[in-house]
């Protein structure tokens, strides 16, 4: 019985659950009925108001008649408002004009300088643009090749580093270790086509620091200074030896700075020029047109000159001009660097009669000579020959 109960209260509570919401659904129908009414009864406040609608419902074809007037004329303001909408579009669309209107833009800043940059040039080979020494003994090297490629710095015949162009071509090199004192050889490398560069750098780094120092451009033309040196001690520039020759050829010997020249005046009149040897060494000789006098006073005047041919030492020996031995035969002391060509041009006056020194001094390599060897130097082999 307890059970039957439970289910008769829940049946009758489903029953109030589906009337109630039965009952909110008729409320919301009449809701939107009572709100057409309203919306529809709006809508006829201007129309005419037709009291015989109701009585002239049943009545002929002449009421019919009526009762489409009276209905267009119950509509017509929904049909004056769609006309009115209609000639404002055709207004709009082929007569109306649109007024010029102002636009005020804001002050636009004056133009700025544009750089363009200058073309990249590119080499066929690569070039120096500088070879410096640093106070710290180091060397710092820029040059040029192909944009975005690679270049190789050759230092005495090896390969001491590959560097990575700009996109101008331009590279600079600096080792983190300072150059010991000594001579350089500097070349290029481009590793796109093992490319060589056609000019050297020679650098000549001294012990006494880089103000003593020297870079060169070596080209096929002559060479360029890079770098002065900007103060000289004693010693470099030195005369170690004069010979006078029954030919009337002056030869002097000494030491310098490498690859600067030096040049020869006597009493102030220019005779000739050299180019100091790595290794510091200078021969140069030359033809006086008139004899030296003995006993007569001479000015002999040499002059160290870097690449530009200014003159940066000079060294002057005034000397008695002394009697003349008669010997045929004078005597050379090799130096490192030197060979018999060169040793036969400044004596012989022609570098092709080396040969005639190697046979005076039974050197059967002519090729073949030794530092602190004493050569016997037949100088009237130039009547001779």
């Amino acid at each position: 019985m307890a059970n039957n109960n439970n289910i008769g209260k829940i049946k009758r509570s489903t029953d109030d659950l589906i009337n109630s919401a039965i009952a909110q659904q008729n409320d919301w129908m009449e809701n939107r009925r009572t709100f057409a009414r309203r919306f529809l009864k709006t809508l006829n406040i201007f129309a005419r108001p037709n009291p015989d609608k109701n009585a002239d419902a049943n009545a002929g074809d002449v009421k019919r008649d009526n009762r489409r007037s009276n209905g267009v004329r119950a509509y017509w303001f929904p049909i004056l408002c769609a006309v009115v909408v209609v000639l404002i579009a055709v207004w709009v669309a082929f007569f109306h004009r649109p007024s010029q209107t102002v636009v005020i833009v804001p002050p636009v800043a004056e133009p700025t300088t544009r750089i363009v940059a200058e073309p990249v040039v590119q080499v066929s080979e690569p070039t120096f643009d500088i070879v410096r020494i640093e106070p710290s003994g180091n060397v710092v090297i820029a040059g040029r090749w192909i944009a975005n490629d690679s270049v190789s710095i050759v230092v005495n015949g090896e390969i001491v580093a590959t560097e990575r162009t700009n996109e101008r071509g331009e590279f600079v090199y600096s080792p983190a270790r300072a150059f010991d004192a000594g001579n350089y050889n500097i070349s290029l490398i481009g590793v796109r086509g093992n490319v060589k560069s056609m000019d050297n750098v020679f650098v000549y780094i001294s012990p006494r620091g880089y103000k003593n120092s020297v870079s060169l451009l070596m080209t096929e033309d002559g060479s360029t200074l890079f770098q002065a040196p900007t103060m000289l001690v004693d010693g470099d520039l030195a005369v170690t030896k004069i010979d006078y020759l029954d030919t009337g050829r002056l030869v002097v010997t000494g030491d310098a700075l490498p690859r600067l020249r030096v040049s020869l005046s006597l009493n102030d009149e220019y005779l000739g020029w050299t180019r100091v040897s790595d290794h510091k060494h200078f021969g140069l000789g030359a033809d006086v047109d008139n004899k030296l006098t003995p006993g007569a006073e001479y000015k002999l005047t040499v002059r160290l000159h870097d690449g530009d041919g200014r003159t940066i030492a000079e060294v002057t020996h005034k000397f008695e001009m002394p009697n003349m031995t008669g010997d045929d035969d004078t005597f050379y002391t090799v130096r490192r660097g030197d060979c018999l060509w060169i040793i036969a041009r400044n004596f012989l006056r022609r570098g092709v009669l080396f040969s005639i020194i190697a046979d005076r001094n039974n050197i059967e390599n002519p090729n073949l000579i030794f530092p602190d060897q004493n050569l016997q130097i037949p100088t009237n082999a130039t009547v001779d020959n």
